[in-house]
């Protein structure tokens, strides 16, 4: 089977669909989106339904943090800006698709594969995992072989080998990994809706787990018509100009 691993599409639909269009000619049986579906860009309500189709077809599908905003409300340290967007979301969504929203899970399983949005170590805290240590702590909390989840917006993948040695790989797009059976891997796509590496293309990734291989992926994508449509909402400038810049 070859799952697309989609995270972080943040209402951008453009990118969301210039994504799904590639894994489909990659092949993609399954589509999996680790969260933060709505939040920052400027089309939730589609974005939303897209995701909410593939669901019904059985696409796996958890909770984000700013799903969990819009859902029942922005926790205290959310920014200003941000907190913005997520008023600005709720009233453009439905009763219906906010309650669907509230009602999608934190963590899936299927064989050896976890789902997670942030950390698999207490995920209702939505840690960031920016290095080694919080990806030990990830994997550590989870008994799957592989751990797949989002929440940081660039591309990244953590091993952790069968003696517990940890180690970090920076993938390159189009290149294959070999997974080997015996380790743990924790693998980050990177966002499709707002890339933060220095590269405005979106990004995503294909595991097969029959062959034992992933792939990371950028797509090109009308990155300045998304930018536009938030600008075109009245929302902070600031998610415009990432959107453009990639940072």
């Amino acid at each position: 089977m070859r799952i697309a691993l989609l995270t972080d599409l943040h209402a951008n639909r453009e990118a969301l669909e210039a994504c799904l269009a590639h894994a489909g000619r990659q092949g993609a049986d399954k589509v999996a989106f680790t969260g933060d579906l709505v939040g920052y860009g400027g089309d939730p309500a589609r974005v939303l339904d897209t995701v909410m189709e593939h669901a019904a077809r059985g696409a796996i599908v958890v909770k984000g943090n700013h799903d969990e905003a819009t859902a029942s409300g922005p926790r205290q340290g959310m920014h200003a800006e941000a907190r913005e967007v997520i008023a600005w979301t709720r009233g453009q969504l439905s009763d219906a698709q906010l309650a669907w929203l509230d009602a999608l899970p934190l963590t899936t399983e299927l064989g050896n594969m976890m789902f997670v949005h942030a950390s698999a170590h207490e995920p209702q805290r939505w840690e960031y995992v920016m290095g080694v240590d919080e990806a030990e702590r990830s994997l550590r909390a989870s008994h799957s072989r592989m751990v797949f989840s989002g929440h940081v917006h660039a591309p990244a993948l953590y091993r952790r080998a069968d003696d517990g040695r940890m180690g970090a790989h920076v993938p390159k797009p189009g290149a294959t990994v070999r997974i080997a059976p015996q380790h743990q891997y924790l693998v980050i796509p990177g966002s499709v809706g707002q890339p933060r590496d220095g590269n405005c293309a979106a990004c995503y990734a294909i595991y097969d787990d029959e062959a034992r291989e992933l792939t990371y992926f950028r797509v090109a994508y009308d990155h300045g018509a998304a930018a536009r449509r938030v600008i075109a909402e009245g929302l902070p400038i600031v998610f415009a100009m990432r959107l453009v810049e990639g940072i």
